[in-house]
């Protein structure tokens, strides 16, 4: 076997394990797989550049790890919901804050709603969120560079946790795939996850905006526990065990 076909073997045996794991580090394809350091980040760059996978800070995960489908439907469900909790969460926001705003259908309701406040200076990585802003804002927005995910418009590259720890923030919005009845959250894509732990660490307070559709399921990867929220914004209160989980975390609750 030619030195090419050992690299096509491999980048083949990588996505293979992305698919099972979702997430590959470059010290666990350097241990699997007999290579260096180098040789690992060439197959992650080359396979990136096929659009296979993202690049991640010290590793990769897989390009497209929830169906495109699974998000568009994401769009269109609870709108009605989405846009209330939107607004109440807005109303957390005070004007010339300094914030984070996460990506997805609840977080760009809340964009929406800040729309007509003062000097705020908002940093995120959904380009919907960014465009709904620039267009009728003279809000300070910044954006990481990267590859956008035409689905929902987040944009991600290897850097983009480090992008975000540069900042400081007044508050974080953010929304979630799912709050476990152990009290986890967490998200079905490995990047998200990344990017949204980054911005809790900078935050002086952080809101969750989800509606009750999120109650009780289990996403794929963990961001954290309820103990890292400060309030939880949404639509109807979750069932007793969740709730009582809430309270002992000492969230606030608006519905």
């Amino acid at each position: 076997m030619d030195k090419d076909d050992k690299k096509s073997r491999r980048q083949a045996q990588i996505l293979s394990y992305l698919e099972k794991n979702h997430y590959v580090s470059i010290e666990e394809i350097t241990t699997l797989y007999g290579v260096t350091t180098q040789t690992a980040r060439r197959d992650i760059m080359a396979l990136e550049q096929d659009g296979k996978v993202r690049r991640l800070h010290g590793g990769a995960t897989i390009s497209t790890p929830v169906e495109p489908s699974v998000l568009r439907q994401r769009r269109v469900d609870n709108a009605a919901q989405k846009e209330k909790i939107g607004r109440l969460a807005a109303e957390l926001i005070p004007d010339g804050a300094a914030v984070f705003i996460d990506t997805g259908t609840t977080c760009e309701a809340v964009a929406r709603a800040l729309i007509g406040r003062r000097d705020l200076r908002v940093v995120t990585y959904s380009l919907r969120v960014a465009t709904t802003l620039s267009e009728s804002t003279n809000f300070a927005i910044a954006v990481p560079g990267g590859f956008v995910r035409q689905v929902d418009g987040g944009v991600f590259r290897e850097e983009t946790s480090d992008y975000i720890r540069r900042f400081k923030f007044d508050v974080a919005v953010i929304s979630v795939s799912g709050v476990d009845h152990d009290g986890d959250i967490g998200d079905d894509d490995h990047a998200e996850v990344a990017a949204v732990s980054a911005a809790m660490g900078q935050a002086g307070r952080t809101i969750m905006a989800v509606d009750s559709s999120k109650f009780g399921r289990r996403a794929l990867v963990r961001l954290g526990s309820l103990c890292d929220i400060h309030t939880l914004v949404t639509d109807t209160l979750p069932e007793e065990r969740l709730l009582n989980k809430l309270r002992d975390s000492g969230v606030e609750i608006r519905v």
